[in-house]
Parts: C-alpha cells; structure tokens; sequence
C-alpha cells in the first residue's frame, strides 16, 4: 500500500517541483497517514510516528531559503534524536 513506508524505507526526498511524485506521496504521508507528534525549529521540523510499525520519521525543508521552504526531506531517525531535538519522555 503506498500509504504506509515499507521497512525498507530510510528517507524520501522531493524535488520541490510542482507534481514532484515523491513530494506528493511526502504530502499524503503526513496528512492522512503518519501521527503528528511534535515540532521544533520554529515549526519547520516536524516529528511523525508511523502508526503502523512506530518508526519515527522527521520532515525537514533543508532549503529553508527557497520560496515555499524548498523541496521536503522525510526521514527516519532513532528515538534518542528525536527525544533530544524534540524534548519528548523517554518511552517506559
């Protein structure tokens, strides 16, 4: 199913092209599919969950200085950066 990201999966980056296919599905991911946990750099990272095998993924705009913020970045990242960069508790 393209909604979900396969185990595979480590990072999709989009091209900033409007109609970009990647870009796209990053879009699809974050508002209909992945949960929205938390955000830092004053809202231009944002912290997901994969509701299905709860992998934490990040969005970033890399290229903050392009109109629209640039092309999207949706990454995996380990619990303990994630943790730190987003002052989340640490699971019990």
């Amino acid at each position: 199913m393209e909604m979900q990201l396969g185990p595979e999966e480590e990072e999709l980056v989009g091209s900033g092209i409007v109609g970009d296919e990647v870009g796209q599905r990053i879009g699809r991911l974050i508002n209909g599919y992945l949960e929205r946990l938390a955000s830092a750099n004053g809202g231009w990272d944002v912290l997901f969950r994969d509701p299905h095998d709860g992998r934490l993924w990040e969005l970033t705009f890399p290229l903050s200085e392009m109109h629209g913020g640039g092309p999207r970045i949706l990454r995996h990242v380990a619990d303990s950066v994630a943790r730190e960069k987003y002052k989340l508790k640490a699971k019990r």
